[in-house]
């Protein structure tokens, strides 16, 4: 039997010119950790063409929902952004993904660093009550070209904290840090240069980043996320997997096509 479900879209909000969020129906059958990722997508000659998106939803929604960049001449991004309410899309009910709780070692407080739609895993992560329940302080890096692509600011600042369920833990630990690289923005620089030069942490109130007390998660641009693996790495962190927990993780198979 086929992985494959059809999902219908239930709401396409363009946030820019090029950013925008699919949500879809969920499939009873949909199982998945905080921070994984699923293959979703369209038809063409009457042939699946999938990408991998990582769920923007918690894992206790009745709904699914992908953030997405319109990639120019995208095979699927080309056709995939301009779906509407009642159209169909293609979802593979088996998810995987390296961005999970259980692939750190426990620790005090859980760095998710993101650029673009590398945002996407680390909603569901912080939508999860069991991250704050694991650490003290989550942060939450989001870094774009211009503040417009900032998005999901409403849930982050307004919606989690009011929470009936969780909204007083998201209070006292959730930490939000967007920051802008193209344009004026009361935080800018690359996380990276944000990190070596410690403003991230002056600004939070936070010491320097450590291995001791510190797990991290980083999704987006691949050269950020190299640039910071090396470094972790020469701070004495070790990268964990789906079979050795560790002190950070990364998420190479996001989708940008």
């Amino acid at each position: 039997m086929s992985s494959i479900r059809e999902e219908t879209v239930l709401e396409a909000t363009h946030w820019t010119e090029n950013l925008f969020t699919i949500k879809t129906t969920r499939d009873p059958g949909f199982r998945f950790d905080s921070g994984q990722f699923a293959m979703i997508g369209i038809k063409v000659d009457d042939r699946p063409l999938l990408r991998a998106y990582s769920m923007a939803n918690a894992h206790y929604d009745d709904h699914l929902e992908f953030l997405s960049i319109k990639v120019p001449n995208g095979a699927l991004t080309s056709r995939l952004k301009n779906v509407k309410p009642g159209d169909k899309i293609l979802v593979n009910i088996k998810t995987t993904g390296t961005l999970t709780l259980d692939n750190l070692a426990p620790g005090k407080n859980l760095y998710l660093l993101a650029t673009g739609t590398g945002l996407a895993p680390f909603l569901s992560v912080v939508k999860d009550p069991e991250a704050y329940e694991r650490f003290e302080k989550i942060i939450l890096v989001h870094s774009c070209r211009y503040a417009s692509e900032l998005v999901y600011q409403d849930l982050i600042l307004k919606e989690l904290p009011n929470n009936e369920f969780f909204g007083e833990q998201v209070r006292e630990k959730l930490i939000y840090y967007p920051t802008v690289t193209r344009e004026e923005y009361p935080t800018q620089g690359r996380i990276t240069h944000l990190i070596e030069n410690g403003r991230l942490f002056s600004d939070i109130g936070l010491p320097q980043i450590g291995p001791k007390d510190d797990r991290v998660m980083i999704c987006g641009n691949p050269n950020m996320m190299n640039q910071l693996t090396a470094d972790l790495k020469t701070r004495g962190f070790t990268l964990g997997t789906n079979n050795a927990p560790g002190q950070f993780v990364i998420e190479k198979a996001f989708a940008e096509s």
